[in-house]
């Protein structure tokens, strides 16, 4: 059998996908043969940040490497006891943070993006580097939280001295599978290290920030072969047998738009999940000053793709929303039926709602969202929500205003014309959020998959292991994605169209 774009019918096999969320994790099994492709949950488990105090009236905010590491041993032990014969391994996981180490060792626990360290950093290189040419080298948009200030900010604690390596948290756990360094190169592109034009980590900008080269480990794309379980871990869940461990797109994001099947030039994506990633696939980089001002980012993509995209909150506002409110009311916010029903009001509400301006850096931090967005709609002078259904209308609208201004700047800035806009990740299964997103861009919107990020994981380790024909085209694979996980169409409504029309005229 052949597909649609011209690849014959998978050789079979399976292989497992670690996917590290910023609320979650999980290991999937993904099963690739004549049927097509399927995946198979095997573990699902939380990932919470853990505050720590540090002194005094301070207190920081990391990332509880260990919990997650200790479910990742016993999710992989399960697939393989599913799949004794797993043709391979893959990880990937949110980006910008490390773990630092020293000789193999870890030097404490990894911080949290949303740890208020990094902006002492942020200060720090840009006394260096002014934040213009910054872009100019790696096209890499300003959040106070890439790994550029983190580190520059552990250089000034006096803490990154101390270490001889720093590994994105996708490749530490790699080394701890296999115990090889790499590091894999979509997600280095995160960091405002690597030069945006060659996509090789840039010598001279380390020089100047005052940070060691030998920093992190040799640079690999995804689909390389980074080695096999170590004897230990062969022997404790695998029987002794070796199994490869292979480098994915480990930022979350470019595995995710490995499995977005966009049609032609002409579609984007939206990655929702925490965060709302929006933006377009590209072939070269843009890195313009007007792409600068817009805060548009040039990530590596699998297949030496360019993610040119613009990050916004996503569904953390809603997220936090509901925690606040739970633990006011001393109740689990995590029941999926609370979130339904809060839906269900919120799509019942008629009037008008406040739209604020999702991207404010105020909602990065956890914290009573609720009362940041009445803050926001006071300073602004207009009208706060008041219901919790009107504050989760609020949200939704205005990230889908968030999205069609972000869609509309990405045809400006890349010169595409965008007609179809694919939502994928968890934010593809609100039909609310979805129905908004259409008729506030004004287009035709294709939701799903949900998984998209394990999807794009398993393809690049199909491939990698032989389960597709060699050679296969990133078309060839999304083909597959298309079959395998048909996207729920939305168009704008009649009203949407209608006001659309008005307004152009």
């Amino acid at each position: 059998m052949t597909t649609r774009s011209g690849m014959t019918t998978p050789s079979g096999g399976s292989v497992a996908a670690v996917d590290l969320g910023a609320t979650s994790g999980r290991v999937i099994l993904g099963h690739i043969g004549a049927h097509g492709l399927r995946l198979q949950h095997v573990a699902r488990f939380p990932n919470r940040p853990v505050r720590l105090t540090e002194g005094p009236g301070a207190a920081s905010l990391h990332w509880d490497v260990l919990g997650l590491w200790a479910a990742i041993e016993e999710g992989l032990a399960k697939a393989v006891a599913g799949v004794p014969a797993l043709a391979s391994i893959g990880v990937d996981s949110w980006a910008v943070d490390y773990g630092l180490q020293r000789g193999g060792r870890l030097l404490g626990v990894p911080y949290h993006y949303r740890d208020a360290r990094s902006e002492a950093g942020v200060a720090a290189v840009h006394r260096a580097v002014p934040a213009d040419e910054l872009y100019r080298r790696t096209g890499l948009a300003h959040l106070p939280f890439n790994t550029v200030f983190q580190l520059a900010a552990d250089r000034e604690a006096g803490v990154l001295p101390l270490a001889d390596r720093a590994l994105l948290v996708p490749d530490l756990i790699g080394h701890w599978l296999t115990g090889v360094d790499v590091t894999e190169r979509t997600n280095a592109s995160t960091t405002g290290l690597l030069a945006a034009e060659t996509g090789e980590w840039d010598a001279e900008l380390f020089d100047t920030l005052g940070l060691p080269t030998s920093l992190f480990a040799p640079l690999v794309d995804p689909g390389t072969a980074i080695g096999a379980l170590t004897p230990e871990l062969a022997a404790s869940m695998a029987g002794g047998r070796e199994i490869p461990v292979t480098a994915v797109g480990s930022h979350d994001t470019a595995s995710a738009v490995v499995g977005v099947p966009l049609a032609d030039e002409h579609a984007a994506y939206i990655s929702s999940g925490t965060w709302s990633l929006v933006g377009l696939e590209l072939e070269r980089p843009v890195i313009t000053e007007a792409a600068r001002a817009a805060n548009f980012t040039n990530e590596g993509g699998a297949f030496g793709r360019i993610r040119f995209l613009k990050n916004i909150s996503g569904l953390w506002l809603l997220s936090e929303s509901m925690r606040t409110w739970d633990a006011a009311a001393g109740t689990d916010a995590t029941r999926s039926s609370d979130l339904a029903s809060l839906l269900a009001a919120a799509a019942e509400v008629t009037g008008p709602v406040a739209v604020f301006d999702a991207s404010d850096d105020r909602f990065t931090a956890p914290g009573d969202m609720p009362a940041r967005i009445r803050g926001w709609c006071e300073e602004h002078g207009i009208a706060a929500p008041t219901t919790r259904a009107e504050v989760v209308r609020s949200i939704l609208e205005s990230l889908a205003a968030a999205y069609a201004a972000t869609l509309d700047e990405a045809e400006r800035l890349s010169g595409r014309t965008i007609t179809t806009v694919h939502v994928v990740g968890g934010g593809s299964q609100n039909e609310l959020l979805c129905r908004l997103t259409a008729d506030r861009t004004g287009r035709t919107v294709l939701a799903g998959p949900v998984e998209a990020t394990a999807i794009g994981n398993v393809l690049v380790q199909a491939l990698a292991a032989g389960l597709v024909p060699a050679g296969s085209s990133l078309e060839a694979l999304r083909d597959l994605v298309r079959q395998a996980f048909p996207p729920v169409r939305y168009e704008p409504s009649a009203a949407a169209a209608a006001a659309a029309a008005a307004a152009a005229r």
